[in-house]
């Protein structure tokens, strides 16, 4: 009984060693299955899992969960990349499934996110263990109170749901409320048993940090009542944050026609840890990168989220350091410094065509348009008539 006992102690032991190794550690290659290896499928086996890519997405009712099940559909080539979408607590959890557990190669997160990981210490040299691919797009806060509330000052000392622990509302909401000084009582429960909780009064308020429209609250059946606030863009949130707002088209069930709500936005990161050029790891994920980049204007289509709109992959973001292997791919396809030029003064003239009751040009149309213009600007060296 004592060699069992021990036995049960060491095992304990190592499965717990296991969940604590540091994202280092998953560099280690799984054990062959032995069903795999019995059956004599070992080359099956390492297929499966050699460029198979996990995302850590966030909650089921998120916009960045969705996010991470569209990349696997339009980025899957199997064998040669699969991207398996993971749900999981959300933005703040991420970066620490990203750090720890095993199977995540890339997160999408807050770009608030880093910063305050250092200010609280939580973890050791966040910057330097962190990379971001590319800027993603933009959450908006959504903070929905009870009738008697109106004002985010009205708040002060009330209970309000900040969704669970490791979410993008626990983080952003946070900081948010922290930095206007509203001193609500912070508690962390599901958005639908909060949202329950707010009809019987036992918490003021909902905040939620996603891309709108979402379902939680475009599907709403709304309580008289019961309504948006607004958020303003105090100087102290000109950092990481955007001012945006919510709009009746947004949200019809909870708006009226034409009514907007004021409030702010965060920035969402799609973010890798910072493995070694010589890695495996690196390696797969610099795939993912490629195929990301090569087949990114296939999202801008319906079905797809309208949000991948919003994304300019080349655009950089303060306070993080670019994936090597997603700056390189970058700098390869940057056009000449004249094309640049060409470009934008391009964009000043369809800006102005449009803007003077021009047609509206498809995709293909303007590339095709663009085309000659180039031609046109080689010849005549100027700016064509408007």
């Amino acid at each position: 009984m004592r060699v069992a006992l021990l036995s049960c102690v060491v095992a304990t032991g190592l499965s717990l060693a296991a969940t604590l190794l540091p994202a280092a550690a998953q560099t280690v290659k799984p054990a062959k299955s032995a069903t795999a290896a019995a059956a004599g499928e070992g080359g099956k086996l390492q297929e499966s899992n050699e460029w198979t890519v996990g995302i850590a997405g966030g909650l089921l009712e998120g916009t960045n969960i969705r996010f991470a099940a569209e990349m696997a559909k339009v980025l899957d080539d199997r064998p040669n990349l699969r991207v398996l979408p993971m749900v999981t607590y959300g933005a703040l959890g991420n970066i620490e499934d990203l750090l720890y557990l095993r199977g995540v190669d890339v997160t999408i997160t807050s770009a608030d996110v880093l910063d305050e990981f250092v200010r609280n210490g939580t973890l050791a040299n966040i910057k330097n263990r962190i990379r971001y691919i590319c800027s993603f797009y933009i959450n908006e806060m959504h903070v929905y109170v009870r009738p008697e509330i109106k004002t985010l000052e009205d708040l002060q000392g009330k209970k309000v749901s900040f969704n669970t622990v490791g979410s993008a509302a626990n983080l952003t909401g946070g900081i948010v409320f922290d930095r206007l000084k509203i001193g609500a009582e912070k508690v962390f429960i599901n958005n639908s048993v909060a949202l329950e909780k707010m009809r019987t009064g036992e918490i003021a308020g909902v905040v939620h940090v996603t891309g709108k429209p979402t379902d939680l609250f475009a599907k709403f059946k709304p309580e008289p009542g019961f309504h948006f606030l607004s958020v303003p863009f105090a100087r102290s949130l000109q950092d990481y944050y955007v001012p945006t707002k919510l709009t009746s088209q947004d949200y019809p069930n909870l708006l009226k026609p034409g009514e907007t709500v004021e409030t702010i936005g965060v920035p969402q990161v799609l973010a890798v840890y910072n493995w070694s050029p010589e890695t495996e790891r690196y390696r797969r994920v610099a795939r993912f990168v490629e195929y990301l980049f090569k087949r990114f204007d296939q999202f801008k289509q319906p079905p797809f989220h309208p949000k991948w709109n919003e994304i300019n992959i080349a655009s950089s973001l303060p306070g993080w350091t670019r994936f090597r292997a997603a700056e390189e791919l970058l700098v390869s396809s940057r056009p000449p410094e004249t094309d640049v030029t060409v470009k934008q003064q391009f964009d000043e003239w369809m800006s102005a065509r449009n803007a003077t009751g021009g047609r509206r040009l498809s995709d293909t149309e303007a590339k095709a348009l663009f085309e000659q213009f180039q031609g046109w600007m080689k010849r005549e060296g100027d700016q064509p008539a408007r």
